[in-house]
């Protein structure tokens, strides 16, 4: 199984959407099928901060600790509550203003679910690409070109 594959954050996706409130189920599947760093041996005190969260049901900070424990370079830049909707908003550069800012920007009526709804979202578009750096070349000459000799010794 390949971690982070679209099919899986598509999946978590919906399911974090539809999701009345967080679960131990549901935060088990995400940490499964979406982290990579979890458990982190180098950060073992992040990783018990996370598990004694989730053990008390303090699921917005188990969000907040997840992400802090997953995606450093991320941040919060905005949370606010409008209509009965929670809308969480991650970034990379929380500093430049938000009109040149690429952030992630989602919405639930529970606001754990809208911070891991775009925990997930950041993991799918963070996701190390298995393409080479430098584009390959087939290596298969067709009849058309030929080597020829063309040196002048005159």
């Amino acid at each position: 199984m390949s971690l982070f594959s679209e099919p899986i954050t598509a999946d978590l996706s919906l399911r974090l959407q539809d999701a009345a409130r967080v679960t131990i189920e549901l935060m088990s599947d995400l940490i499964h099928n979406c982290c990579r760093r979890f458990p982190s041996q180098g950060q073992r005190g992040k990783t018990a901060r996370v598990e004694a969260l989730i053990k008390l049901g303090a699921w917005t900070d188990a969000a907040l600790a997840l992400l802090d424990l997953e995606l450093p370079q991320w941040q919060v830049r905005r949370l606010a509550y409008d209509e009965g909707e929670w809308y969480c908003a991650l970034s990379r550069e929380r500093e430049l203003p938000e009109w040149l800012d690429q952030s992630i920007e989602t919405h639930h009526a529970d606001l754990a679910l809208a911070i891991l709804s775009a925990f997930v979202e950041a993991q799918r578009i963070t996701v190390p690409s298995s393409r080479p750096s430098v584009p390959s070349v087939e290596r298969h000459a067709d009849g058309f070109c030929q080597p020829m000799l063309s040196d002048n010794f005159a």
